[in-house]
């Protein structure tokens, strides 16, 4: 019995903190990024007579994985497929699109618990889906528009109270490149005199601005839920909390039982195992749920990270026995 940990091969603290619980309660575990197939390592398994599911290794730089073995998976954050750098544009294509159905299928196939699925990530990743969702479990989304039709857009942005908005991205593909650097898209503020015509290139996500008191990160292991404040010290952090860790502090948090509820309602429906969830609290007490992420970080918030490790680890261990 072997836990499988999917993540990339350094910086990814939360998969460090998951990997050293496990390893410390004396749990089998290895930590192994897809990304290094197929140039790194390789993968030989089969099916047929006599066979209920693929039978074999996966080959890696450091050591060999029976998947036989494997009664868990903890999905974290895989490097992207490093394919042969002598292929051509239209052959790395093919090759990655065949290393994801080939190792990513074999993979997805395994009859052990998942935290989480990638299928299930992928759903409750898509924001339209999981602040739909989020509204359907009785929890509190800003007023909200997905729109690439600029005067949708300003007329939405106008209509708001004090003419601002938030606006974020619709998905979480991560850092982009420009000119060779990468770039992330933060939260930032928006008020209609600021949309230009170039919101007709593609589909772009406003929100109501929310006047916050301090943030909740609100994190949920099956059927429990965590949550700690986030309090911004500066300008930028009170935008983006993102944009300036060093500026935040942060305090115990008890989540209201109809927010517990919510929480709850949301997870059964999308069916992740982990989630992480941003709510912004206003001078009123009032939550807003404004993001779902089904792989978020947790580890910076010092009052989580202890009890959501175990929590994880108690998971993972638990349908191994």
């Amino acid at each position: 019995m072997t836990v499988l940990v999917l993540t990339r091969d350094r910086l990814d603290a939360t998969a460090d903190l998951v990997v050293a619980e496990l390893t410390g309660r004396g749990f089998p575990v290895v930590r192994i990024d897809p990304g290094d197939f197929p140039e790194s390592s390789g993968l030989a398994v089969r099916i047929g007579p006599g066979r209920d599911g693929w039978e074999g290794s996966w080959r890696g730089q450091h050591r060999d994985l029976n998947l036989n073995e494997v009664s868990a998976v903890y999905y974290r954050r895989p490097s992207p497929f490093r394919l042969h750098p002598g292929l051509s544009a239209d052959d790395a294509r093919w090759a990655g699109a065949e290393a994801r159905a080939g190792l990513g299928g074999i993979l997805a196939s395994l009859p052990c618990a998942w935290i989480n699925h990638p299928h299930r990530n992928a759903v409750a990743d898509c924001a339209p889906v999981a602040l739909a969702t989020a509204a359907r479990s009785g929890l509190t989304v800003p007023p909200s528009l997905i729109t690439n039709d600029p005067d949708e857009a300003r007329d939405f942005v106008a209509s708001l109270p004090g003419g601002r908005a938030a606006y974020k991205p619709v998905g979480n593909s991560g850092p982009s490149m420009h000119e060779g650097r990468a770039h992330v898209l933060w939260t930032a503020p928006v008020t209609a005199d600021r949309i230009t015509p170039s919101v007709a290139v593609t589909a772009h996500l406003f929100q109501q601005w929310v006047d916050k008191a301090y943030e909740v990160r609100l994190t949920a292991v099956d059927h429990t839920v965590f949550a700690a404040e986030i309090h911004a010290g500066s300008d930028a952090s009170r935008i983006d909390f993102r944009r300036d860790y060093d500026a935040l502090t942060y305090a115990e948090c008890e989540a209201p039982e109809p927010i517990r509820r919510g929480v709850r309602s949301l997870m059964a429906a999308l069916a992740p195992r982990y989630v992480a969830m941003d709510f912004l609290v206003d001078v009123d007490g009032r939550w807003y749920a404004v993001d779902v992420n089904p792989g978020g970080q947790y580890g910076f918030v010092p009052h989580l990270r202890d009890p959501v490790t175990r929590a994880l680890a108690d998971a993972l261990q638990g349908e191994s026995r």
